[in-house]
C-alpha cells in the first residue's frame, strides 16, 4: 500500500509510514488546535515529492494561507497554477479564476475538478480547510454532504484532509457526520494547564493501518510546524467525550435513521 507523508516524520512513524493513498480522513479539533498547520505541512510536503496539490479554504483568504505558510518556511506561491492551486471560498471575488462565489458542495467539488484537470495527471492531495462551511447552516445534513464528498473525489483519486470544527455544544454539527464516512480520524485537543496552552493529537481511526492509539503532546514551532513533543500519561479514555455527549450523538443518529 502506498502511503503519503504529512511532512511530520515523527507523527508518518504512528501511522506506518504516513496516509493511505486515496483515503479520506478528518482532522477534527475545536480552533487553534493545529489542523491548518498540519494541513499546510500535508501540501508542502506533497509539493516537494512533486504531487498535484489542490487547497480550498473557507474560513481564511488565499493570501492569510500563503503568509502563514511562510511563517514555516514553506513558499506556496512558487507553485501557484504549476503543481497547487488554493480555492478561496471566503472572499467570493467574481474576477478570481479559483473563487467560490457560492459555498456549496457542488460548487466546491465542481471547481475542485476544475483546477485538477488544468494541474493535470499524477498523484493528487486535496485538503479542505474547514469542510464545516458546508453544513454549517444545515447541520443535519453533514453526513450526507461528507459522503457526498468523498464519493465524488473518491473517483478523482485524491487523498483528501478535511478539517472539522469541534464543539461539544452543537453536537453532532461539527465533526460527526464526517467521521462517519471518513477513512481515517486525528483528532485534535487543547488544554490549559498552569496558565500555559497544551494541544494534543491522537489518532482515533485509520482504516487499513495498525495506528499508534495514545494520546502525544504536540507543539506549533515557527521555521517547523508541528513537532510530537512526546506521549502523555493520560489514557486515551481521559481525552473521550463525556457521557452524556455521546449519548446525545447515539439519539441524534437515532433520530436521522428514522427520518
Amino acid at each position: 500500500m502506498e502511503r503519503l507523508s504529512t511532512g511530520i516524520p515523527d507523527f508518518d512513524k504512528l501511522i506506518e509510514g504516513g496516509i493511505p493513498q486515496g483515503f479520506f480522513v478528518a482532522l477534527t479539533g475545536e480552533p487553534g488546535t493545529g489542523k491548518t498547520i498540519f494541513s499546510l505541512s500535508f501540501i508542502a510536503e506533497g509539493l516537494k515529492e512533486g504531487d498535484i496539490c489542490i487547497y480550498v479554504t473557507t474560513e481564511e483568504s488565499r493570501d492569510s494561507i500563503i503568509r502563514q505558510a511562510k511563517q514555516f518556511n514553506w513558499d506556496l506561491e512558487k507553485y501557484l497554477d504549476k503543481k497547487l492551486i488554493i480555492i478561496d471560498a471566503l472572499m467570493k471575488e467574481k474576477e478570481d479564476e479559483w473563487s467560490l462565489e457560492e459555498v456549496t458542495p457542488e460548487e466546491m467539488v465542481k471547481k475542485v475538478i476544475q483546477a485538477k484537470q488544468k494541474l493535470g495527471y499524477g498523484r493528487a492531495r486535496l485538503v479542505i480547510d474547514s469542510v464545516s462551511a458546508f453544513f454549517l447552516d444545515k447541520p443535519a445534513m453533514a453526513r450526507k454532504i461528507s459522503y457526498y464528498l468523498k464519493r465524488v473525489l473518491y473517483k478523482w483519486k485524491f487523498t483528501i484532509l478535511a478539517t472539522s470544527q469541534y464543539a461539544i455544544t452543537t453536537s453532532q454539527a461539527f465533526g460527526f457526520g464526517i467521521e462517519h464516512v471518513a477513512d481515517g480520524i486525528i483528532r485534535f485537543r487543547r488544554v490549559i494547564k498552569d496558565g500555559m496552552l497544551h494541544r494534543y493529537i491522537l489518532i482515533e481511526k485509520m482504516r487499513q493501518t495498525n495506528h499508534d492509539k495514545y494520546v502525544w503532546e504536540i507543539d506549533i514551532q515557527e521555521g517547523k510546524g508541528i513537532i510530537i513533543k512526546g506521549k502523555v500519561q493520560e489514557r486515551r479514555e481521559d481525552y473521550a467525550l463525556p457521557k452524556k455527549v455521546t449519548d446525545k450523538i447515539k439519539e441524534a443518529n437515532k433520530n436521522e435513521n428514522e427520518i
